[in-house]
């Protein structure tokens, strides 16, 4: 390959979900697999957590007993976590043991002190290996959070993960230097130690890469959704250097304002329609719901009403994700630019109960905007946006969640001191302009983003330095999307405001 040829391509990470056709001998293995590896999960967070157990024992004492500062006990007493590497020779002592163990037809004690088959030397070892890493992440988690050297929301404590609760899934990674993860057809996946398992539709457009040498595998996790068992393999893929197509360049910008009433309102003047999945399947899910208080627990009937309940919410995330795909792929193929704004889904959703002394007010109203909220999946078209923009070389811009967007007309740009969630209308009385207020919202969406990728634009929506963040201690409350009147600053709550983040390719 020349060097003008190999810079004209580019290595991405990408995953591709296959629907599993298995047998019923094949289903049960598959769980049972789940199940060894949510087992080797749970022993490495009971290790960990008896190792912080420790540690807190002997700050205690070192406190008590040495009279240190509750400071310097944590910063001198140090107690070892294990990790997954630690437990690579205990995994291969088990393992054997479960092996000979089967060869004589032994039965080994098991935790519950009742004896059971030996199973572990069964399942495929990157199984095992790969959630005890799970279990490393989650407790790194737990500690950059704790720190607040890790972003967003606080992570809690690691728990155990408990059957019938925790989704099944597990994880191998690929082997090089064997056959390892492979399509042995368009029809079958060959997953190590498992054997062949039949895909439910097709992965000819896989099976081709993997055949030009254009993708190489280097995972499966393979995960039960509803009645459903799925892979999702997570691979290398060579494509070209994303460049923008002439009707892309002639199509220019546009700007997309997501919400309720109607899934999103483009500035072209478009408004693409809520589906609504949430509500098509509500009478039938309560129907089902409240069959299943009434029925015994441990029953086989109730068994059947909670299959019926997970199938039915399996459908309902699949129709929202399969419309999700559909709006950003629309998008992403037919415009240069898109302008979206930085909601904060989180902060909208927040429920509005309040506390025994202040209770909120509207808590059922509210709940049900949460509902309508989530069901059009703000968070989830964004995320998809994010990656297929830069797979396309469309370049996505993110207008800050404090430009009044709503508010401001997009004519004249007057900008209203007041405008409730009931107007759906816009009406400027400078100009007199008279528009819907989600098409309104989205052609100034579209000016802002037409602005950002031409010129240096600030860090803030009203072009003013960002501010410092204050000491994590300090209780700070989370941005929601507002829209202020004209004239007036943003809340000095020590927060960075980000008015356009532009992701160029």
């Amino acid at each position: 390959m020349s060097v003008q040829a190999a810079m004209a391509t580019t290595i991405i990470h990408r995953a591709y979900r296959l629907t599993l056709d298995p047998t019923p001998q094949q289903a049960r293995k598959l769980s049972q697999w789940a199940g060894a590896a949510r087992a080797m999960y749970n022993h490495a967070i009971a290790a960990k957590q008896a190792s912080h157990r420790r540690w807190l024992q002997e700050v205690a004492f070192a406190t008590y007993e040495q009279e240190l500062t509750e400071e310097q006990a944590r910063k001198s007493i140090k107690v070892p976590i294990p990790t997954a590497y630690g437990f690579n020779a205990w995994l291969t002592e088990t393992r054997n043991t479960h092996h000979d163990a089967a060869e004589k037809g032994l039965l080994l004690p098991g935790r519950d002190g009742r004896e059971h088959d030996p199973w572990m030397h069964e399942v495929n070892r990157s199984a095992l290996v790969s959630a005890m890493r799970h279990a490393d992440d989650a407790w790194t988690n737990w500690i950059d959070s704790l720190t607040g050297t890790r972003a967003g929301r606080k992570i809690g404590y690691p728990r155990f993960k408990k059957r019938g609760v925790a989704r099944d899934s597990f994880t191998i990674t690929h082997d090089r230097k064997s056959l390892g993860i492979r399509l042995a057809t368009t029809r079958r996946l060959r997953i190590p130690t498992f054997g062949e398992i039949r895909i439910h539709d097709h992965a000819n457009r896989l099976h081709r890469k993997l055949h030009t040498g254009t993708v190489e595998v280097t995972s499966v996790t393979v995960s039960r959704h509803g009645p459903r068992w799925y892979a999702s393999l997570t691979v290398e893929e060579t494509i070209p250097t994303p460049r923008l197509s002439k009707r892309k360049r002639a199509a220019g910008v546009i700007g997309v304002d997501l919400g309720v009433k109607v899934a999103a309102a483009l500035s072209n003047g478009e408004l693409v329609p809520n589906p609504r999945f949430k509500a098509s399947h509500a009478k039938k899910l309560a129907r089902l719901q409240k069959a299943l208080t009434k029925s015994q627990k441990g029953s086989r009937n109730r068994a059947q009403i909670v299959q019926k309940i997970g199938r039915l919410t399996h459908l309902e995330a699949r129709q929202r994700e399969g419309h999700a795909h559909n709006v950003a792929n629309r998008l992403v193929h037919t415009w240069a630019i898109i302008g979206i704004e930085d909601l904060n889904v989180a902060g909208m959703t927040r429920s509005s109960r309040g506390t025994i002394e202040k209770p909120g007010k509207n808590v059922r109203a509210k709940a049900g905007l949460n509902r309508s909220i989530l069901d059009v999946a703000p968070a989830q078209i964004r995320h998809l946006l994010d990656y297929k923009t830069a797979w396309s070389g469309t370049q996505l811009v993110v207008i800050d969640r404090w430009a009044p967007t709503s508010k401001k007309c997009s004519t004249c740009g007057a900008v209203k001191a007041k405008l409730t969630l009931a107007e759906r209308t816009f009406e400027c009385e400078a100009c007199g302009l008279v528009l819907d207020r989600d098409i309104n919202a989205a052609r100034n969406i579209a000016a802002l983003a037409a602005v950002a990728p031409s010129t240096e634009e600030t860090q803030n929506a009203r072009r003013a330095a960002p501010r410092k963040p204050v000491s994590s201690t300090v209780k700070q409350r989370t941005a929601m999307k507002r829209e202020d009147p004209p004239g007036s600053s943003p809340p000095s709550n020590g927060r960075t405001f980000h008015t356009v983040l532009v992701q160029v390719i």
